[in-house]
């Protein structure tokens, strides 16, 4: 059995029924839309059971039990903590995942407010400052000169924008229309980026379906 023609001929055929919605709304869609859904958070729980639940609490758990390491006891704190999702699922006790949810929001805003501070003010401060070190050292052209006081320029109008404790007139009013301009200029690129990585999917859709698709068919 020519296994790699029966995939070529799912995927053409899931293809279709993706794109049969620009038509109307159809069973073919749905089933493709359903299955879509099924096969992802399928494999999601099943890489959540071995690269989760198996290495870091199932294998500890029973080395414990057969004494092997100790420390898989330790391990049943978290492991309990984790249970008490499922306490969702008895209106009696459902206000127990309180306290694991409380838990997992204090541990990620922890561990996310460093890294969001680091990569957003930190690094772009220093993205938008060091160029002009370079500039000291005489080591950037003319277009780069230009384009790092260019940068500088529209940060300083984008906060000004956004900076709230002053009414935006004259200077002020001017610099926050600057920082619009920028703003706008910015969304426009982020959108074209994403409209740029939706056609290029559908030109490979394309190309899957008038090549290898119809190739065989031919």
């Amino acid at each position: 059995m020519n296994w790699s023609l029966i995939g070529i001929w799912v995927a053409a055929f899931l293809t279709l029924s993706i794109y049969s919605v620009l038509y109307r709304d159809n069973p073919f869609y749905r089933f493709a839309e359903h299955l879509f859904v099924g096969v992802s958070v399928g494999y999601g729980i099943v890489l959540s059971i071995y690269q989760g639940f198996i290495p870091f609490a199932w294998k500890p758990f029973t080395a414990a039990i057969t004494g092997e390491s100790m420390i898989g006891f330790i391990k049943l704190i978290p492991i309990c903590i984790g249970l008490l999702f499922f306490a969702r699922l008895s209106p009696r006790h459902t206000w127990l995942i309180r306290y694991p949810i409380a838990i997992l929001i204090g541990f990620g805003s922890g561990i996310a407010i460093p890294n969001v501070l680091r990569a957003n003010i930190f690094e772009q401060t220093r993205g938008t400052i060091a160029p002009f070190a370079e500039i000291a050292a005489g080591t950037l052209s003319a277009g780069e000169i230009f384009g790092a006081i260019l940068m500088v320029i529209g940060v300083i109008c984008t906060l000004t924008y956004f900076f709230f404790s002053l009414e935006h007139r004259g200077a002020v009013g001017g610099l926050s229309k600057v920082g619009i301009a920028f703003l706008m200029i910015g969304f426009g690129s982020a959108f074209g980026n994403t409209v740029m990585g939706r056609v290029a999917l559908l030109i490979q859709r394309a190309d899957f379906l008038l090549g290898d698709w119809l190739r065989i068919i031919s």
